[in-house]
């Protein structure tokens, strides 16, 4: 029945979350005199969400949304040198290195000569570009598809284009609304690898009782569960 496998990129083959809450908890620090952390967070994932439109997904808009709130929050009285250690913040995540999820290459390996194997993601260009260069994977899958958002349409345009359409391919992913919601939507099979961190913003409620939804710890339970699907 399955013959595309598409996986979703950030926390899902690599961690990406962490070090968007460790920056949080050094921004939070930076305006210690002007809000309490709980408050800026807060402020911070407005910001975020009313910019996504503007700048869409990434570093690049988690810093400008830095910015827009350090001068809300301080009522445009924000020192420039707090702004240097935002931009500075967003600079050393841009160049931090790619670390693995476990069992992700040792997953992608076993199945890259049984299925297609795709990676779905979402997000600034080059940083995305830069990520999946330097993970060492690339070489692993048969295509590579950036969009600046995951919808039903992109997902049966993708699975098109990569393989026999929606109805035979899974999607796998830690972000519900993102990687498992409209690729079922799409028609696909989505299966969800939770992570112990999940922005805010890509939560959505499981489709639990949906027959083409699954979920597994990690991605070395994948191939047992795609055995059961024979």
């Amino acid at each position: 029945m399955i013959t595309t496998l598409a996986f979703d990129a950030d926390d899902t083959l690599w961690h990406n979350e962490r070090f968007y809450r460790l920056t949080e908890e050094s921004f939070t620090a930076m305006l210690a005199d002007y809000a309490d952390p709980d408050h800026l967070s807060e402020r911070l994932l407005e910001a975020e969400r009313r910019n996504l439109k503007r700048y869409g997904y990434g570093i690049k808009g988690f810093v400008l949304s830095m910015i827009e709130t350090a001068v809300e929050v301080t009522e445009n009285r924000v020192p420039a040198a707090t702004i240097r250690q935002i931009l500075d913040a967003g600079h050393d995540m841009l160049d931090h290195p790619v670390e693995l999820l476990p069992h992700v290459r040792d997953t992608v390996e076993a199945l890259t000569p049984h299925y297609r194997t795709i990676i779905v993601t979402k997000g600034d260009l080059m940083d995305q570009e830069r990520k999946i260069a330097a993970s060492g994977l690339a070489d692993l899958f048969d295509g590579i598809e950036i969009v600046s958002e995951k919808t039903p349409d992109i997902y049966r345009s993708i699975f098109d284009r990569h393989g026999d359409g929606a109805e035979r391919a899974m999607m796998i992913g830690n972000s519900m609304r993102s990687d498992v919601v409209p690729a079922i939507e799409a028609g696909s099979w989505g299966v969800h690898v939770p992570h112990g961190l999940t922005w805010a913003l890509e939560h959505a409620e499981a489709p639990a009782e949906h027959p083409r939804f699954r979920e597994i710890g990690d991605l070395a339970g994948l191939p047992g569960l795609l055995d059961t699907l024979r």
